[in-house]
């Protein structure tokens, strides 16, 4: 089983169209230029392909991916 940061650069490369090399665990979502509709898909992805509600609003363009991988393992503890 991958891990939730695997989990989460396969829903980025499926949804968003960042250059490999950019993405890394401290790049931000503003960095990769993640626009609100594609943050809305990936809040969306995130619920149904790792089982863990992370709010579109939540996902804000500072947030790092690690930053984000954070947001979903605390959510998925607590489940």
């Amino acid at each position: 089983m991958s891990t939730t940061y695997e989990q989460l650069v396969g829903l980025l490369k499926k949804l968003h169209d960042a250059p490999a090399d950019r993405i890394r665990p401290g790049v931000t979502l503003g960095e990769l230029d993640v626009d609100s509709l594609t943050t809305v898909e990936i809040s969306i992805r995130i619920e149904r392909d790792l089982g863990v509600t992370v709010g579109d609003e939540e996902l804000e363009p500072d947030l790092t991916l690690g930053d984000v991988v954070g947001l979903i393992d605390a959510r998925r503890a607590t489940v």
